[in-house]
């Protein structure tokens, strides 16, 4: 059957009228829109995610391609602060960029990593460096909670950011957060990385890393803390400026709470010991403050020399320098420093309140050509709640600021200070911008000028420098009244005319050449001085012409006797000797060298007395003694000098016995109530524009100097023996409590004789005004005097050297001050 005769038999043929409804076609099944569009989004899925992980995978190439080295981790260096001690470890001062001390692990007791671990990462030894849970923990609640943000950072996440990139919150930088993360895993140990993070993040009050923040918390190394203290620091990471205990101790508490369940719930501490933490106080160590150093001076010196040793390494900091400085002795001096200007300002009426006088000086007309010149202003007003005080200066007007100023002690406030209208004595320290009218321009003022500001400057500054007679090591070093860091060291780099306090090397020239003795007649008359013109030596031209023996003459300070003397030995000489003895500042050869007229610094003059004191031996001064590195590796310092004999011992005994002379009869008398052998010598420039005083004992040299840093005369009765010398008596009171006294020692090739006052002759016999002088051995007088010496006044030569040679006697000390008994030479 063919396929039509199919087709016929399953479609009859209709017949015409047959009105039959035809059969319906058959309709095929419709398909699931599922089952139409899912193989397609299935196909454009796929393409999304291969081409996603292929943009991830290029992404993740680009931020690799651009992450930092991890080489930097193991080399990690940061800024660390450098400690200056003083002798017995005393920190004296810090220098940092960033107030960091770095420790090991190691010395990071547990107590404090756990309780670090608690606080900002308990899963830290068992995650590889991502904690997927918490940063979806994090993104839950950061969803939920847009206005509370958290980060779910793991350590190794914080040291990342912190160290290698930036705390910026990118994208960008979470990408190569994520990557670095696991790879420091990989590359450091877990405490490495816990090292790493516990010397880097903030405390809070400018301190990076656990061992500053122990130190500035509770006043302590790190390896000392308990589990409260530990749960404190632990706790203050998450926000020092909220949750330091400095800031706001209810918070501080609530956080330490936090820390310490955290501990207790992760079993990082026994309960009990939890439970008791909970209820300790907070007891934090006092805050010191930063300009409070104790030695400001000796810190930047040390900073330079640092500088000098190891270049640009030193500030990186980490270093540990001791120094030679007593901690308690630098106190002390700061304090005899600040009590003798404190007494100066109150002698001439410098402390608030500040009244007019009819004897005020003028105010100064115009502005000083440059700053930090002083001149006199006039107060016009004074602004209280500023706390400043308006001065003029000519049509100008500046601010000064009164607070915390040594001027006034009572804190009064500025209208209380100063009276409108008084005269003060500031320090301009800044001038107006203007056209000077340089190049043939026209000169203007400025379209806003700018606020001029002055600094009150009503007293002197002082210095103080002591050091060991034996070591020559630097125990005391006092700049200012101040105690600024970065302020002027007057004691190390301000040179002043030394007035009479370089005298004695003048007679010491003078003594060891064999030229002259103590009992040698010096001439007073300054018409005696080969060149001298009228009125170079005023002062002393209305006193007595008679001759004085050398010891009185250096005792009384006499200026005639030290120009004489220098005239004969040769200011040449006497220049040569001083540089001997350490002087380096330049030096005249005239005949004002014996006055003092050339510039000095307290500290070579401190050395220069030291030397006497030490049997003639010259030393370098020392102030640093040892520097270790932040490796813990000692800085080599240069090799110390070796001592070098600058006087015989007996010739600086001589002279020693002539200083101990201005004390027991001359201007240094103060210096009695030492109840001591002191020798010394007061200094006073021209016009009172410096105050010295120089001495020593047998174990200790200290010397003073008082003055304005721009050459104002001190005042009317001021002089190195009022405002010097008790700064000097007040410091070697302190100095010499728990020290026996000692007499200067006499060496051989000293004797002794009796000689005649007046003369400087061997004493007649009979004579009953005799005293006892010290000579070398062959320079002694051979002539006898006669009863009626002296009535002439005296001869030049007498007491000088005889052939032989010759020098004179100490005076008696009086016996409650010195131990002896009458009729018994003095001991030294």
């Amino acid at each position: 059957m063919s396929e039509s005769d199919g087709a016929k038999r399953d479609n009859p043929p209709v017949a015409e009228g047959d009105v039959r409804p035809r059969p319906k076609k058959k309709k095929r099944p419709k398909r699931s829109w599922a089952r139409r569009w899912l193989p397609r989004f299935a196909v454009v899925l796929l393409g999304a995610i291969v081409a996603a992980a292929l943009a991830l995978v290029l992404l993740l190439r680009h931020y690799e391609s651009d992450l930092p080295a991890l080489g930097d981790l193991r080399g990690y260096n940061p800024p660390q602060v450098t400690r200056v001690l003083a002798r017995d470890g005393t920190t004296l001062g810090e220098i940092f960029v960033e107030r960091r001390t770095l420790v090991s692990i190691q010395a990071v007791p547990d107590v404090m990593k756990k309780a670090v671990l608690a606080a900002e990462d308990a899963r830290f030894y068992e995650h590889a460096g991502l904690n997927y849970l918490g940063m979806l923990r994090a993104l839950a609640h950061n969803v939920t909670s847009p206005g509370s943000l958290q980060g779910g950072s793991t350590i190794t996440q914080q040291v990342i950011k912190n160290v290698l990139l930036t705390p910026e919150r990118t994208f960008s930088r979470k990408a190569k957060e994520a990557l670095l993360a696991r790879q420091i895993e990989q590359t450091l140990t877990k405490d490495e990385i816990l090292e790493l993070y516990l010397n880097h993040i903030y405390f809070g009050h400018g301190r990076y890393g656990i061992e500053e923040a122990s130190r500035y918390y509770f006043g302590k190394s790190v390896t000392e803390l308990k589990l409260a203290e530990a749960a404190m620091l632990a706790g203050v990471v998450k926000g020092p400026s909220i949750y330091s205990p400095r800031v706001n101790r209810t918070r501080a508490m609530s956080r330490r709470k936090f820390v310490l369940d955290q501990m207790a719930q992760k079993n990082f501490a026994p309960l009990d010991q939890v439970e008791a933490a909970r209820n300790e106080p907070i007891v934090l160590a006092p805050e010191t403050e930063a300009s409070s150093d104790l030695a400001p001076e000796v810190v930047d010196e040390v900073k330079k020399k640092l500088t000098e040793l190891v270049g640009p390494g030193a500030e990186r900091g980490g270093f540990t320098v001791t120094t030679t400085i007593d901690a308690n002795l630098q106190s002390v001096a700061r304090a005899s420093v600040r009590k003798n200007l404190d007494d100066y300002a109150a002698r001439h009426k410098l402390v608030a309140p500040l009244k007019k006088a009819k004897g005020d000086p003028k105010p100064a007309d115009d502005l000083p050509k440059s700053v930090h010149q002083s001149v006199h202003a006039e107060v016009v007003s004074a602004d209280d709640e500023k706390g400043v005080l308006t001065v003029r200066i000519g049509k100008q007007t500046a601010a000064v600021d009164i607070k915390n100023i040594r001027e006034n002690p009572k804190k009064l406030k500025p209208s209380e200070f100063a009276e409108i209208g008084k005269t003060v004595r500031v320090t301009i320290l800044n001038l107006p911008d203007h056209n000077d009218g340089e190049g043939g321009g026209k000169p203007t003022a400025p379209s806003s000028p700018t606020p001029l500001h002055a600094r009150l400057e009503l007293g002197p500054q002082s210095a103080l420098v002591a050091v060991d007679v034996k070591t020559r090591e630097i125990l005391a070093l006092v700049g200012s009244y101040e105690a600024l860091r970065g302020g002027l060291d007057r004691a190390t780099r301000a040179a002043r005319q030394p007035g009479s306090t370089f005298k004695p090397l003048t007679y010491g020239y003078a003594i060891q050449t064999r030229t002259m003795t103590p009992a040698t007649l010096l001439q007073t008359d300054p018409t005696s001085v080969s060149g001298y013109k009228p009125g170079l030596l005023a002062a002393d031209e209305s006193a007595a012409k008679k001759p004085k023996r050398m010891r009185e003459a250096l005792a009384k300070s006499i200026n005639v006797a030290a120009v004489w003397t220098i005239s004969r030995v040769g200011p040449a000489n006497v220049a040569k000797f001083a540089a001997a003895h350490g002087i380096t500042s330049k030096l005249g050869s005239d005949l004002s060298l014996a006055l003092g007229s050339y510039e000095v610094t307290p500290r070579e003059m401190v050395n220069v007395y030291a030397t006497w004191a030490a049997g003639g031996e010259y030393r370098a001064p020392l102030l640093i003694t040892k520097i270790v590195g932040p490796n813990g590796v000692e800085v080599s310092l240069p090799e110390r000098a070796a001592p070098k004999r600058v006087m015989e011992q007996a010739d600086a005994y001589i002279l020693t016995s002539l200083l101990t002379s201005v004390v027991q009869d001359g201007t240094g008398q103060r210096a009695k109530a030492l109840n001591r052998p002191i020798a010394g010598k007061t200094g006073t420039s021209n016009r009172a524009k410096d105050a010295w005083f120089v001495g020593f004992s047998t174990d200790l040299a200290c010397a003073v100097w008082t003055g304005f840093d721009d050459n104002t005369p001190l005042g009317a009765g001021e002089s190195g023996a009022a405002a010097a010398l008790p700064a000097f008596v007040e410091w070697m009171r302190a100095a010499h409590k728990d020290r026996p006294v000692q007499n200067f020692v006499e060496p051989p090739g000293v004797v002794r004789k009796k000689i005649d006052p007046e003369t400087g002759l061997l004493a007649y016999e009979g004579e009953e005004t005799t005293i006892d002088e010290v000579f070398l051995s062959g320079t002694e007088p051979v002539d006898v005097a006669s009863p009626d010496a002296g009535a002439d006044g005296g001869d030049e030569d007498a007491g000088a050297p005889s052939e032989a040679g010759a020098e004179s006697p100490l005076p008696t000390l009086d016996p409650s001050d010195a131990g002896v008994t009458p009729n018994e030479p003095p001991p030294f």
